[in-house]
């Protein structure tokens, strides 16, 4: 007898049904392989709580340092503002004219030798006068519209004094002082004064060796022992002593109409010179220059420092004249010029505040500077 076999029968597969060979597979698709990064990447670790940096050492010490190089220059500019000397020019009186257009400055040069030792005065050649005169008369004037003026009022100018009957004009100085002087003026002229400003002998020089001398060009030599002065021909740096003998003598053949000239005209120099970028650039010179200007000015109660530094800024390059006159007569106080028509005429544009018209100003031909 035939026993069975001893291993299993094959398995056939059971036939997959019909509708089933075409049914989609279930369930989600197979996952494509991919590199062994995550799908996403995981949360970083919260940063720990630290301290704020502090500002950087460097960093502190440049801003204290701007603010310094900020305050200082104000700070000097009080400081200095308050040594200034300060005189009641411009008081009211009765019957003071209104402000009129533009701005004006009365700039007088004294011959006050107050401040100055005996060896100073023989090396300036100021002589030992005592008290105060007016060597100096000049307005600057700065219209509504065009190039400012810097105006020379000859100190032989025969001119009403208030309370005094008419006399030559610096006289109205050398008995009222300054406010009696601005009252002249403005009566006279029916300009009204904005601005005053006093250089006497003793600070005048120091101004001009502070900014390191002005360059100015003779037209001919001048030599004149009285005032201390011996220059050449040509064109050269003048010193203080030099300066002051040129802007006081009147060793020419017009005198003081060829003087005045030669004042504006330094004048204007000077101003040009110390608002160069040689001077304001330049701690060695510009602090020199205002400890100069400290001591050897006089302005007015209501002016500041900052207004002298307008001043400078704006006169760099003036339209220079002298009044306009009738000429020369004698009068009770000698030798003086006469004020007429065109003087009036003169003073009209100025008090309006409009350029002056060419045929109103002065020539300066003939005077000793280029």
């Amino acid at each position: 007898m035939r026993g069975r076999p001893d291993y299993a029968p094959r398995q056939e597969p059971e036939p997959i049904p019909r509708d089933d060979r075409r049914r989609p597979p279930q369930g989600p698709p197979p996952r494509r392989p991919s590199s062994n990064r995550p799908d996403h990447a995981p949360a970083a670790p919260p940063r720990k709580a630290g301290k704020r940096k502090k500002p950087r050492r460097w960093l502190r010490i440049a801003l204290v340092v701007l603010l310094v190089l900020l305050l200082l220059p104000v700070g000097l500019m009080f400081y200095y503002d308050s040594k200034l000397h300060r005189v009641d020019a411009l008081a009211d009186y009765p019957g003071r004219i209104g402000d009129t257009p533009g701005t004006n400055w009365l700039i007088v040069g004294t011959d006050s030798r107050s401040g100055l030792s005996q060896a100073e005065k023989d090396k300036l050649a100021t002589g030992d006068s005592d008290g105060a005169r007016t060597d100096t008369i000049m307005l600057a004037h700065f219209p509504t519209s065009g190039k400012p003026m810097l105006i020379s009022v000859p100190r032989d100018l025969y001119v009403p004094i208030p309370g005094q009957g008419s006399h030559k004009i610096n006289s109205a100085f050398n008995s009222g002082g300054p406010k009696l002087l601005v009252q002249t003026i403005e009566e006279f002229s029916k300009v009204h004064i904005d601005h005053y400003i006093e250089i006497g002998f003793g600070g005048f020089d120091s101004l001009v060796d502070a900014v390191g001398g002005v360059n100015m060009c003779l037209n001919r030599p001048l030599h004149d022992p009285k005032a201390g002065l011996k220059l050449k021909a040509g064109c050269q740096d003048l010193n203080g002593a030099q300066a002051l003998g040129l802007v006081r003598t009147r060793a020419f053949p017009n005198a003081d109409l060829e003087r005045v000239i030669n004042q504006r005209k330094f004048f204007a120099a000077l101003m040009s010179k110390a608002t160069s970028p040689g001077v304001l650039l330049n701690p060695f010179r510009l602090i020199p220059f205002v400890n100069g200007a400290v001591d050897a000015v006089t302005v007015a109660e209501g002016d500041h420092l900052w207004d002298l530094a307008w001043l400078a800024y704006k006169l760099t390059d003036p339209v220079t004249t002298t009044v306009p006159t009738d000429g020369d007569q004698i009068t009770d106080d000698g030798d003086s010029l006469i004020p007429g028509s065109t003087t009036s005429k003169f003073f009209e544009y100025v008090s309006r505040g409009v350029e002056v018209p060419k045929d109103l100003l002065s020539s300066s031909d003939g005077s000793a500077l280029g």
